[in-house]
């Protein structure tokens, strides 16, 4: 998995803008959360690059101000660990902790 580090705020128009192309998950990732490595390691094993999607991998703990702004773009309620799949701008669908999961996004994908 290779996943594209998101650490500025100024990235999030051009991630809303490529995901009018494609698919863009975001990874809200605590380094301090064991919840938050799990998910992460469960997320990286099953992974598969057929899926379409471009990952994005966020640290919340040194980039909280993004989060934050994360949040505030896609009117999520802010979770750690979370993801978010933005198509066309906008969260399509957002999960935390054990709700994190390929099958998820990959069921999101199909009733897109």
């Amino acid at each position: 998995m290779n996943w594209n580090k998101l650490q500025n705020e100024a990235q999030l128009e051009a991630l809303k803008k490529e995901s009018a192309g494609q698919p863009v998950l975001i990874f809200k990732h605590s380094t301090r959360c064991s919840i938050s490595s799990t998910a992460l390691s469960r997320l990286e094993r099953n992974w598969s690059d057929s899926l379409g999607i471009k990952p994005y991998y966020l640290d919340l703990i040194s980039y909280r101000p993004v989060s934050n702004k994360i949040a505030e773009e896609f009117a999520v309620y802010h979770q750690s660990p979370q993801i978010l799949l933005i198509q066309n701008g906008e969260c399509v669908f957002d999960a935390s902790h054990f709700d994190i999961s390929v099958d998820a996004l990959k069921q999101q994908l199909a009733s897109a």
